[in-house]
């Protein structure tokens, strides 16, 4: 007699959760000594928009959850504000455990984790990308040359085939509160317009592509807000 259980087949697990072991499990630098816990990521594995920020505050170190803080609670209000909520994003950073004391991150400790990162997009494959913050935006150096925050915030740029929008962390706008309406519109205007686009572009076959180093394609700029 067949067993009917035995028939059932397993569904393949995402890539995102072999990743999110190996991070884990990761020594490449020395932030894993100090930290409770990695951060991996978290949201939806097929989203549109893809969010990453610098580090995982002491409050993700706590919950293994990103953005788990008071400013998680800003940036679930601001998406809101772009017609999102957190479970139709993904919720990343540009390392995985929490830097003690909040030092600047070091060359060699992005460089450890770069590797995460550029697999979680590829696994992910979103239409935007937003950085949250000038280290998230260093990472996308090529489609944001020479760029400061304060000059690119709000500003979308193709590259790598996916939008990618420049924005203030919203740790900034807790500690800075004349930028909060700045934030705050960049999210309730730039994001969607820029989402918008990316689903136009993406109908054109012209997003989507698999994710490759930032320097190895041409950024376009765009006017989009």
């Amino acid at each position: 007699m067949t067993n009917p259980q035995a028939e059932q087949q397993t569904e393949p697990a995402h890539p995102l959760a072999q990743i999110d072991a190996e991070i884990a499990a990761c020594q490449r630098c020395d932030l894993y000594q100090h930290a409770h816990r990695a951060v991996p990521g978290e949201g939806d594995p097929h989203a549109e928009v893809f969010l990453i920020g610098e580090a995982p505050s002491a409050y993700d170190d706590r919950s293994g959850r990103p953005f788990s803080g008071p400013s998680g609670v800003l940036l679930d209000e601001l998406l809101t504000l772009a017609g999102l909520s957190r479970s139709q994003v993904y919720l990343t950073n540009i390392v995985k455990h929490h830097p003690q004391e909040s030092h600047p991150l070091t060359p060699e400790e992005v460089n450890a984790c770069a590797g995460y990162l550029t697999r979680q997009i590829a696994a992910v494959n979103p239409k935007v990308i937003v950085t949250l913050g000038s280290s998230a935006l260093a990472r996308f150096g090529a489609a944001f040359p020479r760029a400061k925050i304060t000059q690119m915030h709000g500003q979308a740029r193709l590259a790598n085939g996916r939008i990618v929008v420049a924005m203030y962390n919203p740790a900034a706008a807790l500690h800075r509160e004349e930028l909060l309406a700045t934030v705050r519109r960049d999210f309730q205007e730039g994001l969607p317009a820029a989402l918008a686009e990316a689903r136009r572009l993406a109908a054109e076959g012209k997003l989507g592509q698999p994710e490759q180093p930032p320097t190895e394609e041409a950024p376009q700029q765009m006017t989009l807000f």
